[in-house]
């Protein structure tokens, strides 16, 4: 029978050439396109309905410069005062410079008239505050370098200068190459040892490495859509090289035992995209239907997370149909493994699964004992924000923020926005608001600035604590709930808390009340999805379960690490961070759907397996016999790949890569090793069981890794291959 992926496989080795030559356009393209514009990216959050963006919606449209808001550099003396006559010209000239710096619009120093708060009480420590006609995303390093190269005046005079803020994050945008190379060099020695070929293995880290450079220049071209954080690009990369690389070696592990059985060069590529290109398909667009859901969560910085890692996945995706049978094509013969290394061996995961065959409640119990212990922390997870006091001491907004905390107070990091809305003749509400809120507990609150219309006013709250504080929470809590509205009160006065600190308290909040959405909807439709490829309601249950429980652990991870700070100065942080609010449901989404490529490959084997004999507790350990290997020698790549990121410098990637190691480490070991082969032999020949009303209604999707085998012929005979073939339309006969 001819597929469709059959007949892609055979046009792209017929049009090798032309399909390499298309892929080398793209990279080409992409990589261009990003050396014209640049990747933007940015750290401000929106928060479409909420009170934050209100706040600051408000104000904009009152004040148009807070569209762009100004970016502090931080000046510090450690001898004479920054007022020292020699230091105040040295700091004035550098202002007047960065003045002439493009796209700068204004500098304020602490020495005009309403600024001496920008400078420390002692002198030593100073901001001048920038303004820019572009925003956040689109401050590239060239530009922030060109303003700290206008400070040259204060440095020549001994002063210490940091940019902060925006200017900081954009001299900070992801550079991934040392986590790159570590994982690539991890994954060259695995797939070395997997196919003891190194053309096999250039030829899956190359696919993956185009998909990589092309997924990064999109999710960076992206940037200039749509407000894009550049922990989204990480992750993208962190996710297309782990996937790129999974699932090339599931399609080139199938090609050279189809070449080992004898199949020509151009049937053993259609035989390969019928089978693995199929399950490879499937499972990739589980993961991107998975990642699809956060848009559930109604928070674009979320949403844009996900698209940029389903970027990654289709771009791996379409690689494996296309770029890699045109490669292997263009290959030939030369990856059909030699004729010594054709002997088929037992298999350790199969003995593995004779063992869990032989004693499924002892395994089944033991494994969730072990699952359970690991998951036991995440019933001490909370969530919070984190701030730029969280970074290494080597990163710019660190040292900027440290200096700011020192010259004055934590607070300064994060202060808050306050509008209110005035009726005619509201100069009571901007008196009441002013004093409600200098008898809040905080540490300072500037005069109230009224627009030219008369219709609004602002304050700028400086809070006691530092935006990660959770007291920092409660005090916007407090002003939104019982300050503000006490201080309007009979008015027909409008107030809003606004600011980045409450931006992030409105982000935990909304994502706590959609997190159950998220996840019910991301289940269902995985869970439907197996239904479709296994015609087994209890297959998908039973995966929608044990992928629940590896979740389980990564979040357990994330707690006993971060949160209770176990080996945390391995990770060079120094002491305790908070988990970040929309971590824990991005992974949720991100981990769903990884665990579901495992699932698909070890199940669709099972079930091969099971059509052809019937045996079930047979097809089981043939099934982790047949995959355990590869799914191994996979999951040991990701982890690699995910844990060199954790020397990336931002916290919040370090959670993505101990989360997702942790996570894919667990699923590939103690879930589809033991758990999951345990409970399908416990439940038996029901495993396969479907209603006959279900299996009238449901479509046929084959995903199984032997199908379309049939018919492959041997090189040079023209025979048939002695691979078997079953339809995936073939039911269990049971009631």
């Amino acid at each position: 029978m001819s597929t469709p992926l059959a007949r892609l496989g055979r046009t792209a080795n017929r049009r090798r050439r032309l399909v390499i030559a298309v892929w080398a356009v793209v990279l080409v393209a992409v990589v261009v396109a990003v050396g014209l514009v640049g990747r933007a990216t940015t750290e401000t959050v929106r928060i479409p309905g909420s009170d934050s963006q209100a706040a600051l919606d408000a104000a904009t449209a009152a004040f148009p410069t807070t569209a762009n808001p100004a970016q502090p550099v931080v000046l510090h003396s450690t001898g004479a005062s920054l007022s020292d006559p020699a230091l105040r010209a040295a700091v004035q000239a550098s202002a007047d410079a960065i003045a002439r710096v493009p796209h700068v619009t204004g500098v304020s120093t602490p020495y005009q008239a309403g600024h001496h708060a920008q400078l420390s009480a002692d002198g030593t420590i100073a901001t001048l505050t920038v303004t820019f006609d572009v925003s956040g995303r689109q401050l590239t390093p060239s530009l922030v370098h060109q303003v700290v190269d206008a400070t040259a005046p204060a440095t020549a005079a001994g002063v210490t200068v940091i940019p902060g803020g925006s200017l900081a994050d954009a001299l900070q945008r992801p550079d991934t190459l040392r986590s790159e190379v570590l994982g690539l060099l991890v994954a060259a020695i695995v797939l070395l040892l997997a196919f003891r070929s190194w053309r096999a293995m250039l030829v899956t880290l190359g696919n993956a490495l185009v998909g990589m450079v092309i997924t990064l220049g999109l999710t960076g071209l992206l940037g200039h859509l749509i407000d894009t954080p550049s922990v989204a690009v990480t992750l993208a990369t962190m996710i297309g090289l782990g996937v790129g690389i999974d699932y090339a070696l599931f399609a080139v592990v199938r090609y050279r035992k189809l070449l080992a059985a004898g199949a020509a060069v151009e049937d053993a590529l259609a035989a390969m995209l019928t089978s693995s290109g199929t399950s490879v398909a499937f499972a990739g667009c589980t993961v991107i239907v998975s990642l699809a859901g956060l848009w559930l969560a109604g928070l674009p910085l979320v949403g844009v997370m996900g698209t940029a890692a389903g970027v990654a996945v289709l771009v791996a995706i379409v690689a494996a149909l296309t770029l890699l049978p045109a490669v292997l094509g263009l290959l030939g013969e030369r990856l059909r493994p030699p004729a010594a290394s054709r002997a088929e061996r037992a298999s350790g995961w199969g003995r593995l699964a004779g063992g869990v065959r032989r004693r499924p409640w002892r395994t089944l119990a033991a494994s969730l004992v072990v699952l359970a212990t690991l998951a036991a922390p995440v019933l001490s997870l909370s969530l919070g924000q984190l701030d730029a006091g969280s970074f290494p001491t080597s990163q710019a907004s660190r040292q900027a923020y440290d200096l700011i905390s020192r010259g004055f107070g934590p607070g300064a990091n994060g202060p808050l926005l306050v509008t209110v809305t005035l009726p005619s003749g509201g100069t009571s509400a901007v008196t009441a608001v002013s004093t409600a809120l200098v008898r809040a507990g905080v540490a300072s609150v500037s005069p109230a600035q009224v627009d030219a219309a008369g219709d609004l006013a602002r304050w700028q709250v400086t809070p006691t604590t530092s935006p990660s504080d959770p007291a920092t929470a409660t005090l916007v809590t407090d002003l939104r709930d019982r300050t503000l509205p006490s201080a309007l009160a009979g008015t027909s006065s409008v107030a809003h808390v606004g600011g980045q600190t409450a931006a992030k308290v409105d982000l935990t909040d909304i994502i706590g009340a959609r997190l159950p959405l998220v996840v019910l909807v991301v289940v269902l439709t995985a869970g439907l999805l197996l239904l479709l490829a296994f015609r087994s309601p209890l297959v998908s249950l039973k995966a929608a379960v044990v992928n629940l429980i590896s979740v389980g652990a990564a979040y357990g991870a994330l707690v006993a690490v971060f949160s209770w700070g176990w080996g945390v100065h391995l990770l060079g942080l120094d002491g305790p961070v908070p988990i970040e609010g929309y971590v824990p449901l991005i992974m949720f989404a991100v981990l769903f759907g990884l665990s579901m490529d495992y699932e698909v490959f070890l199940v669709s084997a099972i079930r091969e397996r099971f059509l052809r004999s019937g045996d079930n507790g047979a097809a089981v350990q043939g099934g982790v016999g047949d995959t355990g290997r590869v799914i191994s020698s996979a999951a040991l790549i990701m982890v690699a790949i995910f844990a060199s990121f954790v020397g990336y410098p931002d916290p919040v990637v370090k959670m993505f890569g101990i989360g997702l190691a942790v996570a894919v480490a667990v699923d590939a070991t103690i879930v589809r090793g033991l758990l999951v082969p345990a409970t399908m032999v416990l439940l038996g020949r029901a495993t396969w069981w479907i209603p006959r009303w279900l299996d009238r209604v449901l479509p046929h999707l084959d995903v199984h890794p032997e199908a379309g085998v049939e018919g492959v012929r041997t090189a040079g005979a023209g025979a048939p291959s002695s691979a078997s073939h079953v339809s995936a339309a073939e039911t269990v006969p049971l009631a």
